[in-house]
């Protein structure tokens, strides 16, 4: 395992929610972190059918135009009953010609539900791969889930993505409708996190 060498990791991701969050997680440690979308790097395409393919694309691709360490993140909701859709394809459900909602995504979740002719409790999990590259192409991978259930209707206006429709187990209100600081702790990303952070911030 290959520990962090400096003060600056550049976070390959364009999405700002994605960035505050991984942002408060990595806040301990003291280091600067700076997006690609800050830097404005081109998104490489996500090419894999993957979450750890997609992560390594993303992270390679950033390492290697920044010449610095760089983290990424593929991450997606799999629910049991769509055959483990929309899984990384997640991003791609919520994609409209002006821009991701994900209101809409989260009603093609629910809709696809239906159309299955399953019954509830519909479970479902968040999956997080987190990839860390260096520019000499050596990289560590780590994995966190959290498991739930899809909830109906949309509850809660934290969070972001498809949080409005997730419960996790263990709690009665879904991702939407968490403190971020409790969400921060049980999170698929949180996970993650503890398992980089004992792996590369040692």
């Amino acid at each position: 395992m290959r520990n962090l060498a400096g003060s600056k990791l550049v976070l390959a991701t364009h999405n700002k929610g994605k960035l505050e969050e991984i942002r408060l997680l990595l806040a301990p440690m003291q280091i600067e972190v700076v997006s690609a979308g800050e830097l404005g790097l081109a998104e490489p395409a996500e090419t894999e059918n993957s979450f750890v393919g997609n992560a390594r694309i993303k992270a390679h691709a950033a390492a290697s135009a920044t010449g610095l360490p760089s983290l990424a993140d593929d991450s997606g909701l799999c629910v049991a009953a769509l055959g483990g859709a929309p899984g990384v394809y997640t991003a791609d459900w919520a994609e409209t010609p002006s821009g991701r909602q994900f209101d809409i995504a989260m009603a093609r979740v629910w809709a696809e539900l239906q159309a299955s002719g399953t019954s509830a409790p519909y479970r479902a999990a968040f999956h997080c791969t987190l990839v860390m590259a260096w520019p000499d192409g050596h990289d560590e991978v780590f994995e966190g889930v959290v498991e739930g259930e899809i909830v109906w209707p949309m509850r809660g206006e934290a969070g972001h993505g498809y949080d409005p429709i997730f419960r996790p187990d263990g709690h009665d209100i879904t991702f939407g409708e968490m403190d971020w600081a409790l969400k921060n702790r049980i999170s698929h990303r949180a996970d993650a996190f503890r398992k980089l952070l004992a792996g590369c911030f040692t």
